[in-house]
């Protein structure tokens, strides 16, 4: 009989394990995998023709190309310009330290209307900088002509993928210890050497990592590309978009998705092979341990030199964006903030944009609730000491993370529109689409922490006869909580601000606050503007007051993001 309950217990288990290969298998491979049966072989027969198009075509290889160049400058000025930050974070103390560094990572989860109104407002023909050197110069034109060019997809790329650095390097570094770098210093190593030969190998892993994880999301861009770079540019991602919805050439679209999901797949099995060997064991120091407060001039210079780079880059789109919220034709007032609690007559929203914030934050909570249970599922299965099927699982996981969120929404709506999944009409769409991107998030915060685990705390207290419940509540669960929290916040947020999916799978009763800041950027007058950019700036509060609480829980700089 005790043989039996173990059985069973282990089957329990095993079962709960395989829930999230299960949620994988249902809401992203079968999706998935409609659109290219119904596109390659919508009478059961294998047509290559559209695979023909892209080879005999030019334009498809230059889509390739300009995809590919874009990231790797991409990534390229993130690391450079998002290097000195993550050094000032990893290694000093100042007052507004937290706060600053929670406002450094809402960028990475802003919607990208929000980031398309935001630089507008801050480098458009009418934005602040533009006024700003009109009034200086006493020019009649504006100076800087960045409206829909390259350099403006590269720094939105740098906007968006900064905090990446900040968080995976800035927090492998914080966790460095100084003494190495003193060591050297008192052999008469200069700086520079120091950092060369012992710090830079050491940051490497970590360093590659997070180049890679940018380079996957500048490769995958859709938003940025669509809205800011205009209709001369195109990647991968707004190639598909466009023959899918605009040219409805689903076989050519399929085409694109196959060659765009083969390459992900690749860099993601690089990534999470170079995160595994940045993987290390957790070293709980306080942070005075490896950080230090500024005591001279060249502290205050560098410190100096990383918030200026940080707020230029991160800070002044989003404070453009707050200081045009608040303009209007008779000066500072909050009136388009009033107006988002008046569902206007022939509105382009079926309800006031009030109720979307309302249908936003419902639609956080639940994929919130998903997300975190089956991250927590995923990161006991990839943590398992003996688990072989975890250096192919790995990547598997982080699969939707560059995965098209309009390819998802589209798969939504072919493949869950029929007994037994009949979901089309359903508000359960939303958070199940929004728990699909906010899943890999949840990983990442949780899986370090498994990893880094002394499994001889369990054995320990099996050892006293604690039963595995409570093992797992009184050993794991205390020191996952910090992690748990983190992931929660980055679930919250980025449901919050996901748009690609929702766009196409969002029922018109019940939008979502991204959706709307879209419908009014789309509609042409002064008050629908002025609407588009409240509705953006409370969706940045939400997500500042989110983060500001996650620095205050966070120890340590646990997780990966």
């Amino acid at each position: 009989m005790v043989s039996t309950g173990r059985g069973r217990g282990e089957w329990g288990r095993t079962a709960a394990l395989m829930a999230p290969l299960a949620f994988l298998a249902l809401f992203f491979f079968y999706p998935l995998g409609e659109i290219l049966r119904l596109s390659l072989a919508p009478d059961g027969r294998l047509d290559l023709a559209p695979l023909a198009v892209l080879v005999q075509e030019p334009y498809y290889a230059r889509v390739l190309w300009f995809t590919t160049w874009q990231a790797a400058v991409s990534t390229l000025l993130t690391l450079a310009l998002g290097l000195p930050a993550a050094y000032v974070f990893a290694r000093y103390t100042f007052p507004g330290k937290t706060v600053l560094r929670a406002l450094s990572t809402i960028p990475f989860v802003m919607p990208t209307v929000v980031v398309a109104a935001a630089f507008s407002a801050l480098l458009g023909p009418n934005g602040e900088v533009n006024r700003w050197l009109m009034q200086i110069l006493h020019l009649s034109q504006p100076p800087l002509q960045m409206q829909q060019t390259i350099w403006m997809i590269l720094l939105a790329h740098v906007f968006y993928n900064a905090t990446i650095v900040l968080r995976m390097v800035g927090g492998f570094w914080a966790n460095l210890d100084p003494r190495l770098e003193q060591a050297a210093a008192v052999l008469g190593a200069s700086r520079w050497r120091a950092f060369r030969e012992i710090t830079l190998p050491l940051l490497l892993p970590s360093l590659i990592a997070a180049a890679l994880l940018i380079f996957l999301f500048c490769f995958t861009s859709f938003g940025v590309i669509l809205i800011l770079g205009g209709p001369r540019f195109a990647t991968l991602e707004v190639e598909i978009y466009r023959q899918a919805v605009n040219l409805f050439r689903l076989p050519v679209a399929a085409a694109l998705a196959l060659v765009q999901m083969g390459l992900t797949l690749a860099i993601m099995a690089i990534y999470t092979r170079m995160q595994a060997r940045a993987t290390v064991a957790l070293n709980f120091k306080p942070q005075q341990a490896t950080q230090r407060p500024i005591t001279s001039w060249r502290g205050f210079a560098v410190v100096g030199l990383g918030i200026s780079l940080l707020f230029w880059l991160l800070l002044a789109p989003l404070a453009a964006l707050v200081v045009r919220s608040l303009s209007t034709p008779d000066g500072l007032s909050l009136a388009y903030y009033q107006a988002l609690f008046i569902n206007q007559r022939q509105s382009i929203l079926f309800v006031p944009p009030l109720e979307a914030m309302r249908n936003s934050l419902l639609f956080a909570l639940l994929a919130l609730a998903l997300a975190l249970i089956l991250g927590l599922l995923s990161a006991y299965l990839l943590a398992r000491p003996r688990a072989r099927a975890s250096a192919w699982l790995d990547p598997l996981f982080m699969l939707p993370l560059g995965t098209s969120a309009v390819t998802l929404g589209l798969g939504f709506l072919v493949a869950l529109d029929a007994p037994p999944l009949n979901l089309r009409a359903s508000p359960l769409l939303t958070p199940l689409a929004h728990t699909l991107v906010a899943l890999p998030f949840v990983i990442r915060s949780l899986l370090p922490v498994l990893r880094g685990l002394n499994p001889h705390l369990r054995e320990a207290a099996a050892v006293q006869g604690a039963a595995p419940g409570r093992v797992w509540r009184e050993v794991d669960l205390p020191i996952l909580a910090p992690a748990l929290i983190v992931g929660a916040v980055f679930a919250f947020t980025v449901s919050l601000g996901e748009f690609g999916a929702t766009v196409l799978i969002a029922r018109p009763q019940m939008p979502t606050l991204p959706l709307a800041i879209y419908r009014f950027l789309g509609q042409p007058g002064a008050l629908n503007y002025g609407q588009a950019l409240a509705a953006s700036s409370l969706l940045m509060l939400v997500c500042a007051v989110g983060f500001i609480l996650l620095e205050r829980v966070r120890y340590q700089e646990i997780g990966e993001f």
